[in-house]
């Protein structure tokens, strides 16, 4: 009788510390920490149990906010999505200056210290992940489409034809997914040169006559 009566309590202690656990995580560590996995070791690691042990959680805990692992990786794509293209559009949206401002603005993101060079390793994770996974793939592929398009209104904005603001706003994004993937090629002073030259060239009015 005694062992009953004192077991109880020792079970709703336990019950109690596992919820806390549950409720003291949020959806955004999870995916954060399936982010750093997903960088630092490539898609394979990014596995319940890895994640769990790393958060220092039972597999339970990962239940109370996801499906299952399919669930956590859709959830990893769109945070990234919202992250570095959503939020950042919504950002330029509310710029105040010339587009030409924008354009500058646009053009200096690769070179943004600590957060661009995080972003840049997020990013070529997910690119190395789409290629072998049709999920990832597509959410590269319609996060490419939105950027590019942002950018196309921009030229637009500036003076150019449609179909020649696309063109150029391919070229721009073509330039700093590279500057971003070849981050460590060349110096300041050479990473600033290029810069000025992309932006002479993307800026400069074409004759066709």
């Amino acid at each position: 009788m005694n062992e009953r009566i004192v077991s109880t309590p020792a079970r709703r202690t336990r019950s109690a510390a596992r919820s806390s656990a549950r409720a003291s995580l949020t959806p955004e560590q999870w995916i954060e920490t399936a982010t750093e996995l997903l960088v630092d070791h490539g898609i394979d690691a990014v596995r319940v149990d890895v994640v769990s042990k790393i958060l220092k959680v039972t597999r339970g805990s990962f239940y109370w906010h996801f499906r299952d692992r399919e669930d956590l990786l859709s959830s990893l794509l769109e945070s990234w999505r919202k992250a570095t293209t959503e939020q950042i559009i919504e950002r330029f949206e509310s710029h105040q200056g010339t587009p030409e401002e924008l354009f500058r603005d646009l053009l200096s993101l690769p070179f943004r210290g600590r957060s661009a060079a995080r972003a840049a390793r997020i990013e070529l994770a997910i690119r190395a992940w789409a290629r072998r996974d049709d999920m990832a793939r597509r959410a590269v592929d319609e996060v490419d489409s939105r950027r590019i398009s942002y950018i196309a209104q921009c030229f637009s904005a500036m003076g150019f034809p449609m179909v020649e603001a696309r063109q150029r706003a391919f070229l721009l994004y073509a330039y700093e997914v590279a500057e971003s993937i070849l981050s460590n090629q060349g110096t300041a002073a050479q990473k600033r040169e290029r810069s000025a030259l992309a932006e002479r060239l993307l800026l400069a009015k074409v004759d066709t006559k």
